[in-house]
């Protein structure tokens, strides 16, 4: 089947929106237990709490927000008006008036995931809608519909919204939520949409042997899925890892048995690494110090926003350990370098990170920065060496010295 994609000019149109997506969405704390009362609150919790000056403007529906579950051939696409007495588009106006945006659910099917209706045959028409209401992301999962769908025919659906939404007149990031099947990473940027997953659902879970179910994902699952696709994130365009699971603590509306805040944070720096989407899944009105703590850090934050865009890639794989001593690295726009140092294992190590062999640079002196101590140190001119706990990632910035100039404050 011939595909038809989206004419640049227009690609370009909805890439610009936004070049980041960060947030909040609500399936992974609340499922499709939803409802006005819960959304205004965390609405009134970001915009106070910390959370919209680090950069998390998005608070996302996902789904149960619908009125009605079944078969779109029998029933209309409306909120519940139950749970959404005011409506989305009071909702919409309600987050645009705390400057934050306010993003939605639906899928290509007759049914969306949790078996409510979905827009097949109406994507014109829902576009439309969406718009009116004022929403400024969609996430379109095509999880029950077309799983085991041909890539081209997921391709099409993909484009079909795309162009929906693009004819909506309204700017509306799009996600291509396909779970990491039908290698949407390789052509969902030329179909419009500037995220995509890259695998199944996340569980709460850092290092889970296997898949739980055969199906859920751990962190580190995700990074192993993600570390050969970095070529396709770049402004505009993520590779989408999934929700961020901090806070949860082992009451996901999935799976999983919740991790230590060594694991959080790291799930956390690694996200930003490789430039994925960052959207909080838990309850925001209950975090404790410790995941505010790492959800605002700015340093990692500027990490994921970077103009550059790049996506990390391991530079490095450790011979101790079983090769779990692992090193990403990616260049910044300011010609600095952000570097993890992960060790997936349970032991301590001795990490390092050499400028010429891991960077490939001929950088004469360099000097560290760690920014999760906030602290910078060097200059040095050998390998940087630090001790990493296990399941922790150092996270560093590292800037070459130049004779004579005067160094920029990270």
């Amino acid at each position: 089947m011939q595909y038809q994609r989206v004419p640049r000019q227009t690609y370009l149109v909805i890439i610009l929106v936004i070049l980041w997506v960060v947030g909040w969405s609500s399936w992974n704390g609340f499922g499709p237990n939803i409802n006005e009362t819960l959304l205004r609150d965390t609405i009134d919790t970001i915009a106070s709490n910390g959370l919209k000056e680090a950069g998390f403007v998005f608070v996302n529906l996902d789904d149960g927000w619908q009125r009605y579950p079944g078969n779109r051939l029998d029933n209309p696409l409306e909120a519940d008006p139950v749970k959404f007495p005011s409506g989305i588009k009071a909702l919409a106006d309600y987050a645009h008036s705390k400057g934050l945006k306010l993003g939605i659910y639906s899928g290509p099917g007759q049914t969306t995931c949790a078996g409510y209706t979905g827009s097949q045959g109406h994507e014109e028409e829902d576009a439309r809608m969406f718009a009116s209401w004022g929403i400024d992301h969609l996430k379109y999962d095509s999880c029950c519909a077309y799983q085991f769908a041909p890539k081209s025919v997921v391709q099409q659906v993909v484009l079909t919204m795309s162009q929906s939404l693009l004819a909506s007149g309204r700017p509306i990031v799009f996600h291509a939520c396909h779970c990491g099947w039908a290698d949407s990473w390789e052509w969902a940027a030329q179909y419009g949409a500037n995220q995509w997953r890259i695998g199944q659902d996340i569980s709460d879970d850092f290092d889970y042997p296997g898949n739980r179910m055969k199906y859920f994902f751990d962190v580190l699952d995700l990074l192993d899925r993600g570390n050969s696709l970095a070529q396709f994130a770049g402004p505009g365009h993520w590779n989408d890892y999934d929700m961020l699971i901090i806070g949860l603590n082992g009451k996901s509306q999935h799976v999983g048995a919740g991790c230590s805040n060594v694991e959080y944070r790291t799930h956390f720096s690694m996200w930003a690494m490789v430039a994925s989407p960052l959207l909080i899944g838990s309850d925001v009105r209950t975090l404790n110090a410790d995941s505010m703590e790492t959800l605002t850090n700015p340093e990692i934050i500027a990490i994921s926003q970077d103009p550059l865009g790049q996506a990390a890639v391991t530079v490095g794989v450790g011979d101790q350990d079983g090769g779990n001593l692992q090193v990403y690295a990616k260049q910044m726009e300011d010609g600095s370098y952000a570097v993890a140092l992960l060790n997936r294992g349970g032991v301590t190590a001795d990490m390092s990170i050499s400028v010429e062999r891991d960077l490939t640079e001929a950088w004469d002196q360099y000097t560290v920065r760690d920014v999760w101590k906030h602290e910078t140190t060097g200059p040095y001119d050998k390998p940087y060496m630090v001790e990493v706990i296990g399941h922790e990632a150092k996270i560093l910035r590292l800037y070459q010295v130049i004779p004579n100039a005067t160094m920029p404050l990270p």
